[in-house]
């Protein structure tokens, strides 16, 4: 029972290392199509302002980028003395990636809206994709100094 038990701590531990890159990722799959949706939609109502809406409509990309240098961050031996802090913080911290791009997406897809319609709106109606983008970028600089006290044996 106990081998199966390490060996289950072992898989968890290197799924830990990857669940950065894979959650942040799903999570900006999911946040750039809510976001380019908008951006279609308003592209076939606006005039102008093309560039505006796909640019915007890639920002959830971002926590893709912050979840591959997380991943390889926490790229390391896995052992008893490694296992748990590798899966606790690389799958939090893919979680919060995930969830973030998410949510960016919705407030990407409402800026594109709002500017659809008042084009001189559009800085403003960024600041909340950006006030979420901080927590993924919190989450991330956390996951960097934390990582630094996880033995590489």
């Amino acid at each position: 029972m106990m081998n199966h038990l390490n060996e289950l701590v072992m898989a968890l531990a290197w799924a830990g290392i990857f669940s950065p890159l894979a959650m942040g990722a799903l999570g900006s799959i999911v946040g750039c199509t809510i976001a380019g949706q908008a951006a279609i939609g308003a592209m076939l109502e606006a005039e102008t302002g093309h560039a505006r809406f796909i640019g915007v409509s890639v920002m959830p990309a971002s926590q893709t980028i912050y979840g591959i240098v997380a991943t390889f961050t926490l790229n390391r031996a896995v052992t008893a003395d490694t296992a748990g802090g590798l899966m606790g913080l690389g799958f939090l911290a893919g979680l919060v990636l995930a969830y973030s791009a998410i949510r960016q997406g919705h407030c990407c897809a409402s800026a594109i809206q709002a500017t659809k319609i008042k084009p001189e709106i559009f800085g403003l109606s960024l600041a909340p994709a950006a006030v979420v983008e901080g927590f993924a970028v919190f989450t991330f600089v956390f996951l960097l100094v934390l990582s630094a006290g996880i033995p590489k044996p």
